[in-house]
């Protein structure tokens, strides 16, 4: 079963990723509310995992069968992400860990214990929290950013410590994010059918404490002593994911959640709007395929035109055209990928979603 909060709260979350990738990339520019993306991005893997779980258990699909399926899954996803380093943003940033390396890692471990107890997860998750600047601070997280670029030795001491806490999204504390999303979708969408509708408000509660405890992060922040303000609460940061970054996100993530839960899902709200919803629709179930296309779409011109007119592929990166300009091209970018995928629809062209079915099942 499809929910529509979801497919919307999905399609936002690519939405708001191609406008912060296209104003950065292409103009240097920073745009903070794209920041929220990735965030939500992930957390909806989790949920939408628990719904993928549940679906597979009412088909009598053995167990095995499932651990199995989702272990692949976890994998293709790992393993593109590697790809996508390589053949999107070049070989020297093969280990950059991006964002597909994480959710493939999230979807690893869900698939081994999704049997674990939910409080097991929930301390999971608080210790990813909580041990993040930690690890930061041991790595020297400031000397793999050079010029807000992630960079490091070809090591495995390197490569292992950007996977886990210095790349772009490192397990700790990004594993939060899938983790919490695997949660709540446990709590809106619970296993018994016959069940009533479970209420949302622990949803709605927790997404509450979570922007109060971004809030007080970013008291602390202007008024801690040394060195608490500059290790444990070191601002709105994405990168790397300060607390104050994460109890926010999370936190307006899960208010999101379940306000649409109970607006579009529970009481058809969007029930005048099929267009919008069939649109919306399309967008969320190529979402993947997505986020490895509007990449190319501005990124690859980008190299060449660096090679042609520069010294190097990345000779423009940041400073190819005004912020305006780079925004711009984003409603074109959406209105050619929703070609795309209406007519992948319709002759059952490959995308990336339908390939990793067929290779994992």
């Amino acid at each position: 079963m499809r929910y529509p909060s979801i497919d919307l709260l999905r399609t936002v979350a690519i939405g708001l990723m191609v406008v912060v990738h296209f104003t950065e990339n292409l103009s240097g520019v920073g745009w903070p509310p794209g920041e929220f993306g990735a965030p939500l991005f992930a957390f909806l893997v989790g949920v939408n995992f628990h719904l993928w779980v549940r679906a597979q258990e009412r088909k009598q699909v053995p167990e095995a069968t499932i651990t199995r399926v989702a272990v692949r899954r976890g994998l293709f996803l790992f393993v593109l992400g590697f790809a996508f380093n390589v053949l999107v943003w070049l070989p020297e940033d093969t280990f950059n860990w991006d964002v597909l390396t994480m959710l493939g890692t999230a979807l690893v471990l869900l698939g081994l214990g999704r049997h674990l107890p939910p409080v097991v997860w929930a301390v999971a998750a608080g210790v990813l929290f909580g041990l993040s600047p930690f690890l930061r601070a041991q790595a020297d997280y400031p000397s793999y950013w050079i010029d807000e670029y992630f960079q490091c030795d070809w090591t495995l001491p390197d490569v292992t410590i950007g996977y886990l806490s210095t790349g772009y999204f490192p397990l700790f504390p990004w594993l939060v994010f899938p983790i919490v999303g695997y949660l709540a979708g446990r709590v809106v969408f619970p296993d018994l059918s016959d069940r009533r509708p479970p209420s949302v408000r622990p949803i709605a509660v927790a997404g509450g404490v979570f922007v109060l405890l971004a809030v007080l992060a970013e008291i602390g922040h202007r008024i801690l002593p040394e060195p608490l303000s500059t290790q444990l609460f070191t601002g709105w940061t994405m990168f790397p994911a300060s607390a104050g970054f994460v109890c926010g996100s999370l936190g307006l993530v899960l208010l999101s959640f379940a306000t649409l839960h109970m607006w579009v899902d529970r009481r058809n709200g969007l029930a005048k709007c099929p267009r919008l919803m069939a649109a919306v629709g399309t967008m969320s179930r190529h979402s993947l395929t997505m986020y490895l296309l509007h990449h190319m779409l501005h990124l690859w011109p980008l190299w060449v035109y660096g090679v042609i007119e520069g010294d190097e592929p990345t000779e423009f990166w940041r400073q190819a055209m005004p912020v305006w300009v780079a925004a711009a091209l984003v409603p074109p970018c959406l209105i050619v990928c929703f070609v795309l995928f209406r007519r992948a629809e319709r002759q059952n062209w490959p995308t990336v979603e339908r390939l990793m079915r067929w290779l994992c099942g």
